[in-house]
C-alpha cells in the first residue's frame, strides 16, 4: 500500500490503542487521530482521508450520532465502526446509516490493515484479478473459436464473451479491453461462416429434428407448453430487438420478484429485423410460407405500411394448427401512457390463458440513437448504451407491471425478435429504387456488390423469403459492416459509423434471448 493511503480514527481511548497505530504506520499509512466526535467533525472540514475508523460508545457525540453527521456533510466517506458493543439494534443502525463495515472490538492490528486494504484497494485488486482472469479466459475462448461449434456452443462462447465485457468495462486497461474487441471481433467472423454454411441446411430440417430453436420454431417449443397448465394465466412478453447482454443487464431487478428464472436462447432468422424475424416468430412459419399461406397478413417491403399489423391473426392461426383454442389478450406499447393503461387490465389478464404485450421502447432508443446527437453521444459505447435500457427498464410501466404480476400465480416468457450490432466498417453497393433501405441487409433485383464482402442468398426462395422479382436476391452484411450507396458516400459513412443496427450476421443480431419465469 502507499503511503498516500491515510486514516482518521476516533475513540475516547485512542491513547489505548497506540500499538495498532504504529502498526498501520509501519504498512505506510499516515493515522490521524481524535477521542470524540466533534474534534472529528472539525478535523474533517480541511482534511481528506480515505477511511475512518469509528469507536460507537464515546462520551459527547455517539458512535452513531457522528456518523450521521459525517454522512450528512460527505456521504461517499468510507466510515468502518469498531465497537464492544454487540446489539443488533446498533449494527442494524449502523448498516442503515451505509457504514461500509463493521469491526467487534478487540480488533488485532492486522484486522484493522485487512479493512483498510479492502475497502481503499478492493478496485485495483478486483481490476488486476479480473485481469489475469480473462488472459486464462482469452486462451480457452481462442482454442474453442479454432474448432467446428455447435449452436450451442456459439451459445456459450457468446455468453462468455458478454460477461468479460462486463467485467472489463470498468477496467482502465484500455489494452485489455482492445484484446476482448478484437476476440469479439474475431468470433464474429467465425459465427457469419458458421451461418453461411449452415444456415440454409437449418431451414430445410424437420422440426422434430433440430437440436435448437429459431423464430418460426421458438414458441411451439417453449410458450405453448405453457398453457392451460392447472389453469395458470401466461403472460408473453416481447421487447424489440433486446440483446442478449440487455437481458442480463435487467435479470437483477426480476430476480429481487421472481424465485425461477430459466434462461436460453434462440436463433432469429435472416434478415434480423421486426418485418421478418418477428412476423415469423408469431406465425411458426418463415416469411415464405406466410406470404404463401396468408397473403392477406403479408406486407411486401416496398408497400408503406406497417409490416407487423397482423401478429396477433398470425399467432390465433399458429395456435391453431397446433391444436390449442386458446383465449389470447394482445396490447403492443408504443408509448409511456398506454403502458400505464395495460396495468389496469391486469385483472382481466389474469382470467385470460395467453396475455402477449410488445414493448417497442429498445428497437425505438436504436433508432433514435441514430437520429438524435444527444442520444448518440449518450449510447457511444455498449457500456453506455446499456445503462440507457436500464435506466427505461427500472422507470418503466413494464417493470411496474412485472412487479404487480409476482404477486400471482403465473407463467411469463419473456423473449425478442432480434437483437443488433454496433456498425463500424463501410461496403460498397449499388441498388435500383426498388431496393430496399437496411443498412445490415439488401433486398433487390439489380443489386451490384463485392461477393466477398457478403452472404448471398441469390434464389429468395431458398432461404423461404419472398422475392420481389424474377432476378431478387438478398445480400447480408457480416460483423459490424454496414451498407452505403455511392451517392453521398463519405456523408453517409460518417452519419451512420457507430451506429446501432440490425438485420445481419452477427452473435448480437441472431442470438437472442427467451427467458421463463414463475412467479
Amino acid at each position: 500500500m502507499g503511503t498516500a493511503t491515510k486514516i482518521l480514527w476516533i475513540d475516547d481511548e485512542i491513547e489505548l490503542l497506540k500499538p495498532h497505530i504504529l502498526f498501520l504506520e509501519g504498512k505506510g499509512i499516515e493515522v490521524e487521530t481524535v477521542n470524540n466526535g466533534s474534534d472529528a467533525l472539525s478535523i474533517l472540514e480541511h482534511l481528506h482521508v480515505d477511511i475512518i475508523f469509528l469507536d460507537e460508545q464515546m462520551p459527547g457525540l455517539t458512535g452513531l450520532e457522528t456518523l450521521a453527521k459525517i454522512k450528512e456533510l460527505y456521504p461517499s466517506q468510507l466510515v468502518v465502526m469498531v465497537t464492544k458493543s454487540e446489539e443488533e439494534q446498533i449494527m442494524d443502525e449502523a448498516i442503515g446509516a451505509k457504514i461500509s463495515d463493521y469491526l467487534i472490538k478487540p480488533v488485532s492490528p492486522n484486522q484493522l490493515f485487512l479493512a483498510i486494504k479492502k475497502h481503499t484497494e478492493k478496485e485495483r485488486l478486483i481490476e488486476e484479478k479480473t485481469g489475469i482472469d480473462y488472459q486464462k479466459e482469452f486462451r480457452r475462448i481462442g482454442s474453442q473459436l479454432s474448432s467446428s461449434l455447435s449452436y450451442k456452443e456459439w451459445e456459450n462462447i457468446y455468453k462468455k464473451l458478454v460477461h468479460w465485457n462486463f467485467e472489463l468495462s470498468g477496467s482502465t486497461d484500455e489494452n485489455l479491453k482492445e484484446i476482448l474487441e478484437n476476440q469479439f471481433s474475431d468470433a464474429n467472423a467465425l459465427f457469419a461462416r458458421y451461418i453461411e454454411r449452415n444456415y440454409l441446411s437449418f431451414l430445410r430440417q424437420k422440426r422434430t429434428d433440430m437440436q435448437f430453436e429459431m423464430s418460426h420454431t421458438v414458441l411451439q417449443k417453449k410458450l405453448f407448453p405453457l398453457l392451460g397448465q392447472n389453469k395458470v394465466p401466461v403472460f408473453f412478453i416481447l421487447i424489440d430487438n433486446l440483446r442478449f447482454d440487455q437481458w442480463k443487464i435487467l435479470q437483477p431487478f426480476l430476480k429481487k420478484s421472481f424465485p425461477k428464472i430459466k434462461e436460453d436462447t434462440y436463433m432469429s432468422i435472416l434478415p434480423s429485423v421486426t418485418q421478418y424475424a418477428r412476423n415469423s416468430l408469431f406465425a411458426g412459419l418463415m416469411p415464405l410460407e406466410i406470404k404463401e399461406q396468408y397473403p392477406e397478413y403479408w406486407i411486401d417491403e416496398d408497400i408503406d405500411e406497417n409490416k407487423n399489423q397482423y401478429e396477433k391473426e398470425l399467432l390465433e392461426q399458429y395456435l391453431s394448427r397446433c391444436g390449442y383454442k386458446t383465449e389470447i389478450t394482445y396490447n403492443k406499447v408504443l408509448n409511456q401512457s398506454y403502458g400505464i393503461k395495460i396495468i389496469d387490465y391486469l385483472p382481466k389478464m389474469l382470467r385470460t390463458s395467453l396475455n402477449v404485450i410488445i414493448y417497442n421502447f429498445v428497437d425505438m432508443l436504436s433508432h433514435a440513437s441514430t437520429e438524435i446527437e444527444l442520444l448518440r453521444e449518450m449510447s457511444k459505447n455498449d457500456s453506455a448504451y446499456r445503462s440507457l435500457v436500464v435506466s427505461w427498464f427500472e422507470h418503466s410501466p413494464l417493470y411496474s407491471l412485472l412487479k404487480r404480476i409476482s404477486e400471482e400465480k403465473v407463467k411469463i416468457v419473456l423473449t425478442t425478435d432480434h437483437g443488433s450490432v454496433r456498425v463500424t466498417d463501410p461496403l460498397h453497393v449499388r441498388g435500383d429504387k426498388e431496393s430496399s433501405f437496411n443498412l445490415r441487409y439488401k433486398n433487390g433485383s439489380n443489386l451490384d456488390y463485392n461477393s466477398a464482402d457478403v452472404f448471398a442468398v441469390k434464389n429468395p426462395a431458398d432461404a423461404f423469403l419472398p422475392s420481389e422479382g424474377l432476378t431478387s436476391s438478398y445480400i447480408f452484411c457480416r460483423k459490424y459492416d454496414y451498407f452505403v450507396y455511392p451517392n453521398n458516400y463519405a456523408q453517409y459513412v460518417k452519419y451512420y459509423k457507430n451506429t446501432i443496427q440490425h438485420g445481419g450476421i452477427s452473435l448480437e443480431e441472431m442470438v437472442v434471448p427467451i427467458i421463463t419465469i414463475e412467479s
